[in-house]
C-alpha cells in the first residue's frame, strides 16, 4: 500500500515548510490527486490519519481534491476525460492511439492552514 509512504511524505513535506516559516501546528492540508496516480483516497486518508499522531499535523485534516483524467489526441487535436481511473490510451473521437495524458498524474500539497499556537 504505497498510501502509507505518500502519507508519511505529505506529513513531513508539510511539517518542514511549517517549520521553516516560523509556525508549529497544522490545521489542515489541502492535496490534488489525479486518478492516474493510482492512489486511493480512503487509504490514503487513512494513513495519515494513523501517522499524522505526535506530529505537528497531529490535530489536521486532509483535504482531497481528485483530478480527472485527461488525454489530448495528437491527430484529431481533441481534448477529453477518461471514464475511469485507467490511463487513457485511445482518443475516444477518431480512435487515435497518439494519445498524450494532460492531467491525472498530479499528486501535489496545494495548500495548508498552519498556526503558530501550542
Amino acid at each position: 500500500m504505497h498510501e502509507v509512504s505518500i502519507a508519511s511524505e505529505l506529513i513531513r513535506v508539510a511539517t518542514l515548510e511549517c517549520n521553516k516559516n516560523g509556525y508549529n501546528k497544522i490545521s489542515s492540508i489541502k492535496v490534488a490527486i489525479g486518478k492516474a496516480t493510482g492512489v486511493m483516497p480512503d487509504a490514503l486518508l487513512f494513513a495519515f490519519n494513523v501517522l499524522k499522531e505526535g506530529t505537528a499535523a497531529e490535530s489536521a485534516i486532509l483535504v482531497i481534491e481528485e483530478i480527472p483524467i485527461k488525454g489530448f489526441c495528437e491527430k484529431c487535436k481533441k481534448e477529453f476525460e477518461g471514464n475511469n481511473s485507467y490511463i487513457v490510451f485511445q482518443c475516444p473521437f477518431c480512435e487515435s492511439f497518439s494519445v498524450n495524458v494532460v492531467s491525472g498524474k498530479e499528486l501535489n500539497i496545494i495548500e495548508m492552514e498552519v498556526s503558530d499556537e501550542n
